[in-house]
């Protein structure tokens, strides 16, 4: 059963500005209260360009005007979160009658008083919120707002008189007020009376990002569903939810590079906490891209960022100005972020520029050619460094670990055998077992040859689209390289500069020494390999000259790799790949061919490492 505020047939809807969850129960209320017509808690002396602004949305629009005291502008923006805007909306769809009854002023006090999470509402109801808020808070005392109350309990009275039944929206801190002076007869306050001066701008859309009282995002799923029966189902909790999975796609379609279900999950729960602390339910933006630069990094922070801060309805179609605004134009508090992240663009500008110029104007004119495959292919030799360092250093990490899973800690008897254990020694003495432990350490037997790096095991859809489709074998250019095959995005895909293609790795294969690997991915042998992960560690254990073969990947080898390295008397050594550092990961996956071997003299110019 749903519960009002009244004043004989006044029904006060109160409500706390531009919070979309008022916006939903006015909604919901409005057919039920069936109003014959609605004031709402803005001055008449606005009323044409409000509804003007009104009528744009979804396009943002600004009010403005002069103050006559000073010489500065009062901006309104128009949002269509705003519960009295959507209601003004519902008055001009059905032909139902509005009123604006507040008093034109020109310093209106802000109440800085803490309110609850209006998603309280959602759980509690909004008749209970209200008058929690209500009871707890008396009428505001500022000679400005006892002004404004008395002139809309004047209009309420005078609109009562007219109309059966009245549906009015103000803001909550009024309503203690609104009641007390309603039940006193009232006249009509002094103030300005006649039509302001105002204008009407189009809000720019670096504006909309800084400056909405909603988020972006979440202001254009409402306005995306308003009009529909999905409003219902709009949830705050969710949308959040929405806006992290639409930034992780677009992270890994630019990066190549998932976050977990696990990174997400503590993403959640961060925020959750942080907006707990500070007295809120559900975490704002603010809070979301922190929690997402904490879990994982800059460049998938910005990505909650821009989907989280654009809102949609952007391209106007009339004649308006165009006026952009800063937080500080609307007395907004603010909070700054900065994004240390990588953009393409970035590392061109950082290059010498004249340099740069030069060479581009000599040999390819104003811009660089984008075709790709002239001549033959080749690798990035700094690339090919850092990729068989880091070959070796997967080979000394297996090694380690083998050593230590051969090692056995047992109690001194009569030999020290490979040293004091001083942890376990020191943990057992705490416990009451007051003995020494020593080491016991079984050499590792035999070296480690090949090794497999699987950063995305990349298994085709229903469709059979691949993420990372090009499969090659390169050779080794001479006796300190290894003979490497991969898959990886397609070169020729991303043009960087002049025969350079950028791409990331889906998985690799090195084996030394080089010259001997015919094409892995045309090798009719592998072909009882089911995907390409496979393919790289059967051609691995076959190429290998050393009994041990390396495997990092996100999940272990399979039943038959297994099966094939002991028939071929060989081991197969598993590293989870998240035992290394996810910034060395990213470093190594991108790598970049280059269109031929003159590249090499220019390539480092478009190349940032």
């Amino acid at each position: 059963m749903n519960r009002w505020i009244r004043w004989e047939n006044v029904i006060i809807f109160p409500i706390l500005h531009n919070k979309l969850e008022f916006t939903l129960e006015l909604k919901k209320q409005f057919k039920i209260i069936s109003p014959d017509c609605v004031a709402v808690e803005y001055p008449a002396t606005l009323k044409k360009r409000i509804v003007q602004a009104i009528q744009r949305l979804p396009f943002l629009s600004v009010v403005y005007y002069k103050e006559e005291k000073a010489d500065d502008f009062v901006y309104l923006l128009i949002e269509p979160t705003d519960a009295q805007v959507e209601a003004i909306r519902i008055c001009l769809e059905n032909n139902i009658p509005f009123y604006f009854v507040d008093r034109d002023t020109e310093d209106y006090p802000i109440d800085r008083t803490p309110m609850p999470d209006p998603y309280s509402i959602t759980r509690m109801g909004h008749y209970e919120y209200c008058m929690a808020y209500i009871r707890r808070y008396p009428a505001l005392n500022s000679l400005e707002d006892i002004l404004r109350e008395r002139h809309m309990a004047y209009n309420l009275q005078r609109l009562s008189k007219e109309y059966k039944r009245i549906l009015f929206l103000c803001g909550l801190s009024h309503v203690p007020g609104i009641l007390k002076y309603l039940n006193e007869p009232q006249v009509e306050v002094i103030g300005r009376k006649g039509e302001r001066d105002a204008h009407i701008a189009h809000l720019h859309e670096d504006s909309s990002r800084e400056i909405m009282s909603e988020m972006p995002y979440l202001a254009g799923i409402y306005e995306k569903k308003r009009c529909t029966d999905e409003w219902k189902e709009i949830d705050r909790v969710k949308v959040n939810y929405e806006l992290i999975k639409e930034a992780s796609e677009s992270y890994y379609k630019k990066e190549k590079e998932e976050i977990s279900f696990n990174q997400i999950l503590n993403l959640h729960k961060f925020a959750r906490n942080w907006a707990l602390l500070e007295g809120r339910l559900v975490p704002d933006l603010y809070q979301l891209i922190i929690a997402a630069r904490g879990v994982a990094n800059d460049n998938f922070a910005y990505e909650v960022w821009e989907k989280g801060s654009t809102y949609p309805f952007q391209k106007k179609e009339d004649k308006l100005p165009v006026l952009r605004l800063k937080p500080e134009d609307l007395y907004l508090n603010k909070k700054r972020i900065r994004f240390h992240r990588k953009i393409k663009s970035l590392r061109k500008r950082l290059l010498p520029i004249s340099l740069k110029r030069k060479f581009l104007k000599k040999r390819y004119g104003s811009q660089f050619p984008k075709e790709f495959g002239k001549y033959t292919i080749c690798s990035y030799p700094p690339e090919d460094v850092v990729v068989e360092g880091f070959g070796e250093y997967i080979r000394k990490k297996a090694f380690q670990i083998k050593t230590e899973e051969n090692t056995q800690i047992v109690p001194f008897t009569c030999s020290m055998a490979d040293g004091l254990d001083i942890r376990t020694t020191i943990r057992e003495w705490i416990l009451g077992n007051r003995r020494i432990y020593v080491r016991e350490e079984r050499p590792f037997r035999g070296k480690i040859g090949s090794v497999v790096v699987i950063f995305d095991p990349d298994i085709p859809d229903e469709d059979g689209n691949e993420k990372f489709p090009w499969k090659i074998t390169w050779l080794g250019e001479h006796e300190h390289e290894s003979d490497m095959a991969f898959y990886s995005t397609p070169a020729g895909e991303e043009i960087v500069g002049p025969g350079i293609s950028k791409c990331i790795y889906g998985g690799f294969m090195l084996t030394y020494p080089p010259m001997r690997v015919y094409d892995i991915w045309e090798d009719r042998f592998f072909d009882i390999a089911r995907n390409k992960p496979e393919r790289l560690l059967l051609a691995a254990l076959d190429y290998s000259l050393e009994k041990n073969v390396v495997y990092v990947a996100p999940d272990p080898p399979s039943g038959l790799c297994q099966s094939i390295a002991s028939k071929l008397g060989k081991r197969i050594i598993y590293i989870p790949i998240g035992a290394f550092s996810k910034v060395t990961l990213n470093k190594i996956r991108v790598f970049h061919v280059l269109d031929g071997h003159h590249v090499r003299k220019y390539a480092h110019l478009f190349i940032d490492k």
